[in-house]
């Protein structure tokens, strides 16, 4: 359902598919356990086309709101432009807007740049 990989300092989780309403809790704690194993490494989570579903944007965007919490960069890329739809459509109002790229490189390039120069 998702495999992770350090790419040039940045934490990147690939959501495969979309885990459903009954997988949702699951795929959350898997992300929840990355992100706080590899602390404070900025994350970039990249739904796949087969991810493109309400579940897996749903627990992306509640990755999103635990990474602002924790004070963890995160942004997320994908081609579909379904999955951009429901991001932005479903975004939480906190004032936590989450970054949302087209393609994976450019996630990464912009995680690693902005981590450099906050640091």
């Amino acid at each position: 359902m998702l495999s992770h990989t350090i790419e040039q300092g940045v934490l990147v989780i690939t959501v495969r598919r979309d885990p459903g309403v009954s997988g949702r809790a699951r795929m959350s704690e898997t992300i929840s356990d990355l992100v706080h194993a590899h602390r404070p490494t900025p994350v970039v989570i990249v739904l796949d086309e087969a991810a493109a579903g309400p579940a897996a944007v749903s627990t992306v965007l509640r990755a999103h709101r635990m990474c602002s919490h924790l004070g963890i960069l995160m942004s997320i890329a994908t081609h579909s432009p379904a999955a951009r739809r429901l991001l932005e459509t479903n975004t939480y109002s906190d004032g936590h807007r989450p970054v949302i790229h087209a393609r994976t490189n450019t996630a990464i390039a912009t995680a690693l740049s902005t981590a450099t120069a906050a640091a």
